[in-house]
């Protein structure tokens, strides 16, 4: 590939992910810039390692099952001064809640309830309310109860590719194995 074609065709990809509101897959970046999946996996790996040059404010990571462009830690301070961002934190409640369904998913209403010894209505509204939970299907059970699981957007939020980069907890919620 020619430098000048090398070098438009990762500006492209800069360009995208740059105004992207969620993270981009190697898949929809090539659908939208329709070249070669192995092409894109190859510049976004040089894009990624421009943005190693000290001093460099972005950083392209991996999340949600795509890419992003995000502004790197250490310049936090200054974009919350810009922003000033509105924090609307989780409850304690809500917390604990989205860690059983994130550890346990997919789980049921009833089988929160069960680990957390009270009733999750309020808490699994407001979760699936802010788009971090999701129902992913039906359990094969009496009564056919909902079954959550977490979303995209509980993944980028953490900065999360997959569910897999959760801390393992030994013995976590062990009481409830054999449901």
């Amino acid at each position: 590939m020619a430098l000048f074609y090398k070098n438009e065709n990762k500006g492209t990809l800069e360009a995208l992910l740059f105004v992207a509101i969620d993270p981009l897959s190697i898949e929809r970046l090539a659908q939208i810039t329709e070249m070669e999946e192995e092409t894109i996996k190859e510049l976004l790996k040089e894009i990624q390692e421009d943005y190693t040059a000290p001093h460099r404010g972005l950083v392209i990571e991996e999340v949600g099952g795509g890419y992003r462009i995000v502004t790197r830690p250490e310049y936090m301070d200054y974009v919350e001064k810009l922003y000033k961002p509105q924090v609307n934190p989780l409850s304690q409640a809500a917390l604990e809640t989205l860690a059983i369904i994130a550890y346990k998913h997919p789980v049921t209403r009833a089988e929160i309830e069960s680990i957390r010894g009270v009733k999750a209505d309020s808490v699994t509204a407001t979760l699936l309310e802010r788009g971090l939970i999701e129902e992913v299907g039906k359990k094969d059970a009496p009564g056919k109860p909902t079954l959550y699981g977490v979303t995209k957007k509980f993944l980028c939020y953490l900065g999360f590719n997959d569910l897999n980069q959760l801390p393992q907890i030994d013995g976590l919620f062990s009481t409830t194995d054999d449901e």
